[in-house]
């Protein structure tokens, strides 16, 4: 569906930068039911709540902005970076922000990519992932002065249900349950193999050599990633895989704890993070409106979404019990998003247009952005000690600002993460903590391009904002393929 035909079903939701005022975004957030507070006013320099300083690790983190890890769609079949992921990387450090939370997802070995051209890390290609790291700190330095308060990470991922490994458009599953809706959904029989717990124990020695070519790369952290319904995120629903790693709490977070054990053993010198999916619904489908719906479950209590009550409310009991493990392993880098962009993407990645497979949003956008922000509040009044990054951000547009310095300032969130929002508009923490206006004509407008155009088998970036994507031939290509959807 084109934006005009997507902006006529979505006509009682009001687009953001309608909302001019405090007392139009205000009023408008009540009436939709969206739990959202702001600042009215947005400070800037060196006294302002957004500028100041953490320290986690007993490193210095210069200010509250993150860049979020994104998933890439166009780097080489190899594994390798190249001149269009090097640029992304660079703009990350021209971002003004200070903790790079992974640059993007790198897979620990070829059967966990999530598409052919996502980034591995090996011994073939970790001195470019090290080339990757230097040039974002060299972009930084140059804009920014210095790199002493700047922490940098690297997200270790395998894809699991969701690996394409070789083809953009097909699934090579590794699952380690059955899942009652999700097989059907993505086609996977009754009898497809799962995952056995050596296989498993083959993986997490991979994770941990995986991190030590990490640490050489000078990467100061590592995430072990728990979200968006990939292989670590599963671990936390597989109640009833049986094997040490199904069933109790204990043996669902075995994962994580075999894996921190060996980072800390062979690689002490370096930090873990790690990004969680921290509640989670049924899946949904398109319905005949075209908007989302909750998908038709009708056998007992669903059972298999972490941090959720069994249908589309919030149930953060084993969450927490998650963050007080992180606190026992002396993770103190959590990054708090929710569900997975492959079954429920509007409590995920709020937006006004759905890329082109997607399903018309079945609430305000500004619903969800309260919910994660919300969720995220909650977590962190359970465990103050951890350093918080937030998620869900980029929706809010020129409200982010507002949004983001009253979470930090009430103690909310530690941080706030920029994810879409740095592919359109790289300098917006910088411009923020400035005092420079906003560059309206960069913000991200959340027309999911940057997700239709790799979903189709084009290179990822933000076509409609960025010049140089809208001049590359698969713009006309995307407009082809939006206009056929």
């Amino acid at each position: 569906m084109s934006d005009a035909g997507n902006q006529a079903e979505n006509q009682h939701y009001r687009r953001l930068a309608q909302l001019r005022t405090a007392d139009d975004f205000r009023s408008y957030t009540a009436s939709v039911g969206a739990d959202l507070h702001f600042d009215q006013e947005v400070q800037h320099g060196t006294d302002s709540p957004m500028a100041q300083p953490l320290t986690v690790y007993g490193r210095k983190i210069g200010n509250r902005f993150t860049v979020l890890p994104m998933e890439g769609w166009d780097g080489e079949t190899d594994g390798m970076p190249n001149e269009l992921v090097e640029r992304r990387w660079q703009r990350f450090g021209l971002s003004g922000a200070k903790l790079i939370w992974g640059g993007e997802a790198v897979a620990v070995r070829p059967d966990g990519r999530a598409n052919p051209n996502q980034l591995m890390i090996n011994e073939h290609t970790i001195g470019a992932l090290a080339n990757l790291r230097e040039g974002l700190e060299s972009a930084h330095r140059d804009h920014h002065g210095t790199t002493d308060d700047i922490l940098v990470g690297l997200q270790l991922t395998h894809s699991g249900r969701f690996a394409r490994p070789t083809d953009k458009k097909r699934l090579d599953s590794h699952i380690l349950y059955h899942h009652p809706i999700l097989d059907r959904k993505f086609n996977l029989s009754t009898d497809y193999p799962l995952m056995t717990d050596d296989e498993i124990s083959r993986l997490i020695e991979q994770f941990i050599s995986a991190a030590k070519l990490a640490y050489s790369a000078g990467f100061s952290f590592v995430d072990v990633k728990h979200c968006h319904g990939y292989l670590g995120h599963e671990f936390l629903s597989a109640v009833d895989r049986e094997g040490k790693f199904g069933g109790s709490f204990e043996n669902r977070t075995r994962f994580l704890r075999e894996i921190t054990a060996g980072i800390r053993a062979e690689v002490p010198g370096l930090e873990i993070g790690v990004r969680l999916s921290a509640f989670d619904f049924i899946p949904f489908r398109k319905g005949g409106d075209g908007r989302g719906e909750p998908e038709i479950y009708s056998n007992g209590h669903y059972c298999y979404s972490f941090g959720g009550d069994g249908g589309t409310g919030i149930d953060l009991t084993e969450p927490g019990k998650f963050l007080d493990l992180l606190l026992e392993l002396n993770i103190q880098l959590v990054c708090i998003t929710a569900g997975s962009p492959y079954y429920n993407p509007h409590i995920q990645r709020p937006a006004y247009f759905p890329p082109s497979d997607g399903y018309l949003p079945p609430e305000d956008p500004l619903v969800g952005v309260g919910r994660q922000i919300a969720a995220t509040t909650e977590l962190k009044q359970r465990r103050p000690e951890l350093l918080v990054v937030g998620s869900g951000y980029s929706y809010l547009q020129e409200w982010l600002p507002h949004v983001a310095q009253y979470s930090v300032r009430t103690g909310g969130v530690d941080s706030v993460g920029l994810g879409r929002m740095v592919l359109a508009y790289p300098e917006m923490a910088a411009d923020v903590i400035a005092g420079r206006p906003l560059q309206r004509k960069k913000l991200c407008r959340t027309f999911s391009d940057c997700t239709t155009a790799p979903r189709n088998g084009m290179i990822s970036g933000c076509y409609p904002l960025d010049d140089f994507y809208k001049s590359k031939p698969e713009y006309k290509q995307l407009m082809e393929v939006k206009k056929e959807a």
